[in-house]
């Protein structure tokens, strides 16, 4: 007599929370993941485990999909909707980060997504902490229309509202375009990803056809274009670990908010170490040149200079640094060329210690002019 086949057990809410969760871990599906790590990217979970200390990250909004019937988008539901939102500690520090998934929907910005950002960014403002955008987006998502581009709004306002209260940090690690690098323009500090980010209001493409004018991804709005024509970008990565890394050493410089003082370290550099080089590193001679950064590096501490847009008008050195272990922005300005003014052109750029760390540093600042 054939026995009775045993009825399945019935999954329980906590299963299905399990099941809804590992299929938000797994982004836009492994195929996509397994193309995100052939072309030199890590995907947008793992960047945010990376860049924060381990097993801090706690998330927000996991399971959230968006709310768009139009164009069959009902059939394409990823909980999360393309944005891993949530805060963590780097060195210890509260920071709050969102993290754009380009496996899902190409990183684009829908309402839901842009609802994940601005709630991040509102908290960060409300304990006053550091704001940290890890971008990889083709921009808004079009199949949404207006309310797409009304997020953008959104975020936008925040941007302006956080300015000079938290500092605003962006990573552009992939291809962002539109209204995908209106937002890391106008944040406080820029990195970017050699040869595989780039940052462009419209792509080559859009270019080409309006202007006739042909022109590649990486010259149109490269790494190194933006570090060193337009001066959007402050820094240029080698891969996606370097580009993290520079964000965590850039914030052991700054404070969390405008009303704290930056970290502070133990200085092993004596407070009383003299430097006899000082006194002949600068030539007698007005017309010759020579390098600021070797006097930077003599007086600081540890001789450690960590520059900002060191390939941005090269005739200005900006950066940060520690006296007696206590962060302090540099602004010197060196001149290699005989009559050339540091302050004219468009190559000059100013040093705005107030806007990146308001009255909370201690300011290192020189001028050297061969008239």
């Amino acid at each position: 007599m054939a026995s009775k086949q045993q009825p399945k057990p019935a999954r329980t809410k906590l299963d299905l929370l399990r099941e809804k969760q590992q299929q938000a871990e797994l982004g836009g599906g492994t195929s996509r993941v397994e193309k995100q790590h052939e072309s030199g990217k890590m995907t947008a979970r793992e960047r945010v485990e990376f860049l924060l200390d381990e097993g801090t990250f706690e998330e927000f909004d996991k399971l959230v999909v968006h709310r768009s019937k139009d164009f069959d988008l009902e059939k394409q539901i990823y909980p999360g909707d393309g944005v891993v939102t949530g805060h963590g500690l780097i060195e210890g520090r509260k920071v709050f980060v969102f993290a754009q998934d380009f496996t899902v929907f190409g990183g684009s910005l829908s309402e839901t997504h842009a609802e994940k950002i601005c709630k991040v960014m509102d908290l960060a403002m409300k304990v006053g902490a550091p704001i940290i955008g890890l971008n990889d987006s083709g921009g808004a998502r079009i199949q949404e229309g207006v309310v797409s581009l009304g997020g953008y709004a959104d975020i936008f306002l925040r941007n302006t509202l956080a300015s000079g209260v938290v500092p605003q940090i962006s990573c552009i690690m992939g291809p962002c375009a539109g209204g995908a690098v209106y937002s890391p323009a106008i944040t406080d500090f820029n990195v970017m990803v050699k040869n595989t980010s780039y940052m462009f209001i419209t792509g080559p493409d859009v270019i080409k056809t309006v202007t006739h004018e042909e022109v590649s991804k990486e010259e149109l709005g490269g790494a190194i274009t933006h570090n060193s024509v337009s001066g959007v970008a402050h820094f240029a990565a080698e891969s996606d670990e370097h580009a993290l890394r520079i964000v965590r050493e850039l914030l052991s410089f700054i404070p969390s908010n405008n009303l704290e003082d930056p970290p502070q370290t133990v200085a092993d550099d004596p407070i009383d170490r003299v430097e006899p080089k000082l006194n002949t590193i600068v030539p007698e001679a007005s017309n010759q040149p020579y390098d600021i950064r070797e006097i930077i590096n003599l007086v600081v501490d540890d001789g450690y200079f960590f520059e900002v847009q060191q390939m941005f008008a090269q005739n200005i050195c900006v950066g940060f640094a520690r006296l007696g272990g206590r962060a302090a922005p540099t602004p010197l300005r060196a001149v290699r060329e005989n009559g050339h003014d540091p302050r004219a052109g468009p190559a000059a750029r100013p040093f705005e210690d107030e806007a990146v760390c308001p009255g909370q540093h201690p300011v290192l600042s020189g001028l050297s002019l061969h008239l």
